[in-house]
C-alpha cells in the first residue's frame, strides 16, 4: 500500500496542479514550481522509500537514535497536511487533477505509515532473518551428535581396532578384563613373557582366518627368516596357539608361526 500510494503521488505531480476549466490557457503542473514539486510531492515519495527500506532490513537502521521509518511517516504526513489545506484554500482557483489525485495518494500514504507500527501485517519486515548456514556433512556422511573423527569424547578406530559392540579380533582383550596391564605396566621388561608363550594353549580348536594386510609366517624352529608371506584375502587355517602367536597352514601344507595377530578375521 505504501509503495503503490507513493507511485500515484509521483504520477500526480507530473498533472495539472490548477485548474481553468474551458479556458485555453495551459494550466500548470507542480514541476512549474520546484518548490511544490521537490518540497511537497517528492517528500512524500522519500518518506515512502525510507519506510521502504527500513522494512526490507531485518535490523532496522537508525539515525540520530530514530528508525528510518519515523523520519519516512514524518514526511509523509508533512505532504498530505500541505496538500490537504492546499485544496481547502484554493480561493477563486480550481484544483487540477494532479492536486487532487495528489492529496488522495497522500492521504493513503500518511494513513499506510502511520497504521505500519499498529497493524501486525504492516510492521512485518519484508525481509526476515538472516537463517543460519547448515554445515553439509561429506559426501555420504551423516554426522551424529557427539560422534566422528576427531571428536574429543568418541572413540577412535586405529588399524586393528574394533568399534563399540563389534566383533573384537582374535586375541584382544577388553579394557578392564583380568589380567590386561595397565599402560603404566605395559612398559616393564619384556623378557618374563617368552617363558609363559612357549607353552601351547589345551583348549584351543582350529579355526580359518584372514590377515588384514600382507604378514610374515616364521618357522617354528625359530628362524628368523620368514618361510612364507600370508596375504589378504585369502583364507588360512589356524591349527594351534602358542601364547600370542598362532601356529597357521597355508593353502600348499605349509606351517609356520603368525606373531602378528592383530586385527584377523576369523571365518
Amino acid at each position: 500500500m505504501v509503495i503503490g500510494a507513493a507511485v500515484v503521488l509521483f504520477i500526480a505531480s507530473f498533472l495539472d496542479y490548477y485548474s481553468y476549466g474551458n479556458s485555453s490557457i495551459d494550466a500548470p503542473s507542480a514541476w512549474d514550481w520546484l518548490g511544490i514539486a521537490i518540497g511537497v510531492y517528492l517528500v512524500g515519495v522519500a518518506g515512502a522509500a525510507l519506510i521502504v527500506l527500513s522494512r526490507s532490513q531485518p535490523q532496522p537502521r537508525k539515525v540520530l537514535g530514530l528508525d528510518l521509518a519515523a523520519f519516512g511517516v514524518a514526511a509523509t504526513v508533512i505532504t498530505a497536511w500541505h496538500l490537504l489545506w492546499t485544496v481547502l484554500d484554493l480561493g477563486s482557483f480550481d484544483a487540477g487533477a494532479g492536486l487532487i489525485l495528489g492529496m488522495i495518494a497522500s492521504l493513503v500514504l500518511a494513513g499506510a505509515a502511520v497504521a505500519s507500527p499498529l497493524v501486525p501485517a504492516l510492521k512485518a519486515p519484508l525481509a526476515g532473518a538472516p537463517e543460519p548456514h547448515a554445515v553439509h556433512p561429506p559426501y555420504g556422511g551423516h554426522p551424529q551428535p557427539g560422534q566422528g573423527y576427531g571428536y574429543p569424547g568418541a572413540q577412535q578406530p586405529s588399524f586393528g581396532g574394533q568399534q563399540p559392540g563389534q566383533p573384537q579380533p582374535y586375541g584382544a582383550q577388553q579394557p578392564g578384563q583380568p589380567g590386561q596391564p595397565e599402560p603404566q605396566q605395559a612398559a616393564a621388561p619384556a623378557q618374563q613373557a617368552p617363558a609363559a608363550d612357549a607353552a601351547p594353549a589345551g583348549d584351543f580348536t582350529p579355526f580359518w582366518f584372514a590377515v588384514p594386510v600382507a604378514r610374515p609366517l616364521y618357522g617354528e624352529d625359530g628362524s628368523p627368516a620368514p618361510i612364507a608371506e600370508l596375504a589378504p584375502g585369502t583364507w588360512y587355517l589356524a591349527v594351534e596357539q602358542r601364547g600370542a602367536a598362532l601356529i597357521a597352514q597355508t593353502q600348499d601344507g605349509r606351517r609356520g608361526v603368525l606373531q602378528d595377530t592383530t586385527g584377523i578375521q576369523r571365518g
